[in-house]
């Protein structure tokens, strides 16, 4: 990146688990984290948004952390730039705002360093950084991933043959994920674990041959961490049962919560969002598209904005 040029890194945002795909199963969402970046001498973030304004303006920035990281990491130093940055993500509500962070930090740290990383290589990192591979994964690949993080290795599934529709429920609080992973269990009776474990294969089953009826029945079913947040996010059950009425055919806790995703057929996601809209007035209801392309950078001209 040359004096004069503007880097934009877009990301998407995400839901994980979808219900019984615990810390594995990831989905991208059409809202974005999006930064744009040019050299300068010294750091400095700048919120252009609500989502923003709270966030560190300097070093101690999650983005800029995990950039600075990765650099050094590599062996380097990552030049001093001034970043702007929008989010559409609302923050501890379960859609993937560090995820999101995360990958824009690689990304910034890849192009301003000249890294050349592959997503394999972003995944990794990404992963080592947030202990799992679902919204990571997601906000770096687009569509819906399957993922498991070894220690050894990270492995990952793409799909992108989807045709169902998205309407996620906000309610008006956050639930830190560090609570939300508090009430867990530290141990389940075996017999549970392996009940937990088939249910998760069947999900996944369901994905991948379009069974969505028999996909929304699995993420009711999940056994690892819905039942035990339902103490922090009481609203899980009657959004689940109003979307259940208006036709949707699954909902879930998106990751740690509090928001849930609806899922429903292909072309009716306006219609369910009006319907639990007029349900939940105190909520925010919002249709949202599946991102397929993951993250995006662009290089610009700063005077006329076209990409190079």
């Amino acid at each position: 990146m040359n004096e004069g040029d503007m880097l934009r890194i877009k990301v998407p945002g995400s839901t994980a688990n979808l219900g019984p795909g615990f810390d594995s199963i990831g989905l991208a969402l059409g809202k974005y984290l999006t930064l744009e970046v040019t050299l300068a001498e010294e750091l400095e973030f700048f919120p252009m948004d609500e989502h923003m304004k709270d966030v560190p303006s300097g070093a101690d920035n999650l983005i800029a952390q995990v950039a600075i990281q990765v650099a050094k990491d590599y062996g380097t130093n990552l030049p001093p730039c001034q970043i702007k940055v929008w989010s559409e993500i609302p923050m501890a509500r379960g859609i993937g705002s560090s995820a999101s962070a995360i990958v824009a930090g690689i990304e910034l740290a890849n192009h301003l360093c000249s890294l050349e990383l592959e997503n394999n290589e972003k995944l990794r990192i990404a992963s080592l950084l947030e202990g799992h591979p679902d919204n990571v994964g997601a906000s770096v690949y687009g569509g819906l991933v399957i993922g498991l993080h070894q220690k050894n290795g990270t492995e990952l599934v793409l799909i992108n043959e989807l045709d169902f529709d998205i309407v996620i429920v906000i309610p008006p609080y956050e639930v830190l994920t560090s609570d939300a992973r508090a009430v867990l269990p530290h141990t389940l009776d075996y017999k549970v674990a392996v009940e937990a474990s088939a249910v998760s294969n069947m999900l996944v089953a369901a994905l991948l041959t379009k069974n969505w009826t028999l996909a929304g029945k699995m993420m009711k079913s999940d056994l690892l961490h819905q039942p035990y947040r339902e103490e922090l996010i009481p609203e899980i059950k009657d959004v689940q049962q109003k979307a259940t009425e208006f036709g949707a055919w699954g909902s879930a806790l998106s990751g740690a919560g509090p928001t849930l995703i609806c899922f429903t057929g292909n072309g009716k996601g306006r219609l369910l969002e009006k319907q639990l809209r007029n349900e939940f007035p105190d909520s925010e209801v919002e249709s949202v598209a599946i991102d397929f392309g993951g993250c995006v950078v662009e290089k610009l001209k700063t005077k006329n904005r076209q990409i190079l």
